[in-house]
């Protein structure tokens, strides 16, 4: 019994400890609503799982599943499939958007380097002009 114990409260203080870094960046503009409250239920299903795993045992009887530890582990499967599939289209996502910047300010620079070599000094802005309607005519 008392290492049931000493597990459940290294369980409960993981998903606290979880749960009150979330809530810390809860204003981070990059979370989406349906991720936070994903999560909030899954921070509260772990807590109950650990308080009551027979009754985790219970859900995975009725739902075909052998052991509620089981169970368990197909949900962390699908749970980290997700995240990998989100961490990698958030991936590509930031590589895009770094490509067209850095594809903009390329040339935006090339503009900017033309327009400083075509630059006509001054004195002879005049000459230059005068030049180029003779010589277009």
């Amino acid at each position: 019994m008392k290492g049931t114990l000493l597990i459940q409260l290294i369980l409960l203080l993981g998903a606290g400890s979880m749960l009150f870094l979330f809530i810390r960046r809860w204003d981070a503009a990059h979370t989406r609503a349906w991720k936070r409250i994903a999560f909030f239920v899954f921070v509260v299903a772990n807590i109950y799982a650990v308080l009551r795993p027979s009754d985790v045992t219970w859900v995975a009887h009725k739902l075909g599943v052998g052991r509620g530890t089981d169970l368990v582990l197909y949900l962390l499967v699908v749970a980290v499939s997700f995240f990998a599939l989100n961490t990698y289209m958030r991936f590509r996502s930031l590589e895009k958007k770094v490509t067209d910047l850095a594809r903009t300010v390329a040339l935006r620079d090339a503009e900017l380097l033309n327009r400083e070599r075509l630059a006509v000094p001054a004195d002879l802005a005049g000459t230059a002009e005068t030049v180029g309607t003779v010589s277009s005519s």
